[in-house]
């Protein structure tokens, strides 16, 4: 019963190389800051969030007839890179729920909603900024 409960699949489970003292040695690749490795998808959205919440902080600050489009766009780009976000915990859930993680899989699950809760939030008050400008 090759892929059942009982016997685990060949490929799934792989042994890291052992050091001469007997211990699993774990390599890992790529650049890191604490155990999160760093991809160019993390680094993107990082900016894309952070750069544009920064805007948003701005475009509050400013007082003249640009500021509700200020606002409307800094909201719309917010609301595309939590949807980014969205999307890369829903990939990441089916990946590890494929992989046999049920904990990686909910705690993506829960992170990817809460981002499309915020995608929402921000494409919501894009629409009614922009409302309120053309009005």
């Amino acid at each position: 019963m090759r892929g059942s409960a009982r016997e685990p699949s060949p490929g799934r489970f792989q042994v890291s190389p052992r050091r001469p003292d007997g211990t699993r040695r774990v390599e890992r690749v790529g650049p890191h800051i604490g155990p999160v490795r760093l991809t160019p998808t993390r680094v993107t959205l990082f900016i894309a969030i952070f750069g544009s919440a920064l805007f948003l902080v701005y475009a509050v600050t400013v007082r003249d007839a640009s500021q509700i489009p200020m606002l409307s766009s800094g909201a719309a780009v917010l609301g595309l890179a939590f949807s980014a976000l969205a999307l890369a915990g829903g990939i990441g859930t089916v990946r590890a729920s494929r992989d046999g993680r049920p904990g990686r899989a909910l705690a993506l699950a829960l992170g990817g909603g809460i981002a499309t809760l915020a995608a929402a939030a921000a494409f919501a008050g894009a629409i009614v900024l922009a409302m309120v400008w053309r009005a």
